[in-house]
């Protein structure tokens, strides 16, 4: 098995890239897996993606997003339905891992409770209809500067607190290295997530950061994140699953995107010596 068999592109990292082309370079690369993003798969259309990706002999670590339960950047007229919607499209594509990014504030709000309560409950309205498509909702806390616009779900506490009012096998947690690496609590919080850890993204926390929060991630391995700690512990809850990179940065986007894949793999295969 080729030692980059546990190693999935997250789609978003290099953006230029349309799915065919992001499929064949990590076919051709030996990764075993790609995230998806729902707009990349309605560029080519769902069945047209899942047999893309199934030819290429890839698994689908997950689908990118639904969510956005209270408010934030991605309002549409009929969320609940776009959410089945994303259900729907992550079923077709192979994948039982869909992502939750769970929303920030509604505009004009500053009601944080009332905002949570709509988290809770858009989850409690989704999960049945996810399990009967055999997908499960992976819960992904936000780093705290995006509790406004994109995420009341901040730590990975959180995050578990409202996984665990459901059954583990339809809703669980998306742990991405870049909102949690500084958590004080995030060792012991990581060990409570043992059953629940649908996905492991890495990236690295630049310092300092260059420009938007939100375009600020650095490849692993540019960072101060502690990517081995977080990987070990991860590891020792149970999770044996792909590792996937995802990163949202405008100089990596403008590199050519077969560099930035060459320093992906450089990145993992430092993370796993």
């Amino acid at each position: 098995m080729s030692d980059l068999s546990r190693l999935s592109l997250n789609q978003i990292t290099t953006r230029s890239w349309s799915l065919p082309e992001a499929v064949a370079a990590c076919a051709d690369a030996g990764l075993g897996g790609i995230g998806l993003w729902r707009d990349k798969v309605a560029d080519v259309g769902v069945d047209t993606a899942a047999k893309l990706v199934r030819d290429a002999g890839l698994t689908v670590t997950s689908l990118c997003r639904a969510g956005f339960f209270a408010g934030g950047p991605d309002e549409v007229p009929d969320r609940a339905g776009d959410n089945r919607a994303a259900v729907e499209e992550a079923a077709a594509l192979g994948t039982d891992v869909l992502v939750l990014v769970c929303g920030g504030l509604p505009a004009g709000s500053k009601d944080l409770a009332a905002a949570r309560r709509a988290v809770f409950e858009g989850i409690a309205d989704l999960a049945p209809y996810a399990a009967r498509h055999g997908v499960r909702l992976a819960i992904e806390p936000l780093h705290p500067a995006f509790c406004a616009d994109r995420s009341v779900v901040v730590t990975l506490r959180q995050a578990l607190d409202l996984a665990e009012h459901f059954p583990p096998e339809q809703v669980g947690v998306c742990l991405d290295a870049y909102h949690l690496w500084w958590d004080p609590e995030v060792l012991p919080q990581i060990a409570r997530a043992r059953g629940r850890i649908l996905s492991w993204q890495i990236c690295d926390w630049l310092d300092p950061q260059p420009g938007s929060v939100l375009v600020g991630r650095g490849l692993p391995g540019q960072g101060v994140a502690d990517l081995r700690t977080l990987h070990a512990a991860i590891t020792d809850a149970g999770y044996d699953g792909l590792v996937e990179v995802e990163v949202f940065n405008d100089a990596v986007w403008a590199a050519p995107p077969e560099e930035t894949l060459a320093a992906v793999i450089a990145g993992y295969r430092d993370l796993m010596a």
